[in-house]
C-alpha cells in the first residue's frame, strides 16, 4: 500500500476524508492520518471521528485538522522488540510507524501483525524427504502443498506475522523451485537469501556459510513444521531468562503397560499400575544467541543438537519452552495425511 493513500492534509474537508476513506483497502480498519504542510503527522482520523463531528455540527466542510485525534497511538521506527499486545487491548487496529521528525515510514496492521521480533531467521530446507517418496521424487518435501499453499509458506507467513523481516532458507535437493517459488521475498515484504548447501550439513551446519547476521538472536527451525508456535513467547522467554539458547518443545507421553517397581537393591519399595509418563520432547525451533554460531565449524556437517550438547557441557543456560497449540513434524506419509485433515479445521 502506498502511504499517501491513508494520508489526508489537515485543511481539506470532512467531504474529502469521507472520498478518501471510501477508497481505503488492505487494512483492517477505515482510518486516514492528518499531515501537515511538511508531511508530519499530526493526527488520525476514523470513520467515528467524523460520525461525532456530524453529529454536533453538520458541517461537512470542516477541515479535518479541527476534527482528527492528535492523542494518537504510534511507534517509532527502530530496530528492537515491539509489543503489540498493549496495542490491541486499547482496540488499536492500524499502528503508524514515525521517524524523528513525526513522517510516516509505514504501517503495522495488528489484525495481521502479533509482534514485532528483532530476529533473523534460518529455515533448513535442504533434506531429501525420502520416506515421503515418491511424493518427493519431483519435489522438494517443503513445497509439497498443504491447504492449498506448500508446507514452508505457512512457517514463512507465520514468521512475518510476528515481524521477522530476514529469512535464510538452506536448500539442497531441487532447492532452485524454492528458489524460483519465493524469490528474494519482495513479494511478501521481506529479504529471503539461500544458502545453498554442496553437501549435507545437518540441521546447523548452514548457520556456518552465511558470513554475518545482523540481529543479536537467531531463529532456526525445519521446514516441514505445521505448527503454531508461539515465536514472541519464544523470544521473551530467551531474553528475561537470561539464557543463552530456548528449544521450543512438545509433550511425548509414554503409557508402561505392566505396574513399575520402585526398587532399592533388590527389595521393592512401591510401584506405580500403568503408569503415563510425558517428556519434552525437541520441537525443531530454536532460537538463541547469535553469537553461538562461531561455536559451529565451517561447511561441515552439524546438528543443532551437537550445538546443544556442547553448551550444556559449557554450563550455558538452555531451557524449553512448552508449545501450547498444535505440531506436527511432517516427516512420513501418515503425518502428511494427518496435517492435510488438521488444516482443515482452521480457521
Amino acid at each position: 500500500m502506498e502511504l499517501n493513500q491513508i494520508q489526508i492534509h489537515q485543511n481539506q474537508s470532512i467531504l474529502d476524508a469521507l472520498k478518501k476513506l471510501n477508497e481505503v483497502r488492505d487494512v483492517s480498519r477505515l482510518i486516514l492520518f492528518v499531515v501537515d504542510d511538511g508531511d508530519k503527522v499530526i493526527g488520525s482520523l476514523t470513520d467515528g471521528d467524523i460520525r461525532r463531528s456530524l453529529a454536533s455540527n453538520e458541517d461537512i466542510n470542516k477541515t479535518v485538522g479541527s476534527i482528527c485525534n492528535r492523542n494518537f497511538e504510534f511507534i517509532y521506527n527502530k530496530d528492537g522488540y515491539v509489543e503489540l499486545k498493549k496495542y490491541k487491548k486499547k482496540n488499536i487496529l492500524i499502528l503508524p510507524v514515525l521517524d524523528e521528525q513525526f513522517k510516516m515510514v509505514k504501517i503495522v496492521d495488528l489484525e495481521k501483525k502479533k509482534s514485532i521480533l528483532p530476529v533473523e531467521c534460518m529455515i533448513m530446507a535442504g533434506g531429501r524427504g525420502k520416506r515421503l517418496s515418491p511424493l518427493t521424487d519431483s519435489i522438494p518435501k517443503p513445497m509439497l502443498p498443504l491447504g492449498g499453499k506448500p508446507i514452508i509458506e505457512h512457517n514463512i507467513d507465520r514468521l512475518i506475522s510476528y515481524g521477522v523481516k530476514k529469512i535464510y532458507i538452506s536448500v539442497k535437493y531441487l532447492g532452485e523451485q524454492i528458489q524460483d517459488y519465493f524469490g528474494d521475498g519482495s513479494s511478501k515484504g521481506i529479504a529471503i537469501e539461500y544458502v545453498w548447501e554442496d553437501k549435507p550439513l545437518g540441521t546447523a551446519g548452514a548457520l556456518s556459510l552465511v558470513d554475518s547476521f545482523d540481529s543479536e538472536y537467531i531463529l532456526l527451525m525445519n521446514s516441514d513444521l505445521f505448527t503454531d508456535v508461539d515465536f514472541e513467547d519464544l523470544y521473551l522467554d530467551l531474553v528475561n531468562e537470561k539464557a543463552d539458547m530456548v528449544i521450543a518443545s512438545t509433550e511425548y507421553k509414554v503409557d508402561v503397560p505392566f505396574a513399575v517397581f520402585e526398587t532399592e537393591k533388590r527389595q521393592i519399595k512401591s510401584f506405580k499400575e500403568k503408569p503415563s509418563y510425558v517428556y519434552h520432547s525437541n520441537a525443531g525451533v530454536y532460537m538463541f544467541k547469535t553469537e553461538l554460531i562461531r561455536k559451529i565449524p565451517k561447511n561441515q556437517f552439524y546438528d543443532i543438537t551437537d550445538l546443544m550438547e556442547k553448551n550444556v557441557l559449557e554450563a550455558k543456560k538452555l531451557i524449553y519452552n512448552p508449545i501450547l497449540g498444535y505440531w506436527i513434524d511432517i516427516g512420513s506419509p501418515s503425518d502428511y495425511k494427518r496435517a492435510q485433515e488438521f488444516i482443515k479445521h482452521i480457521n
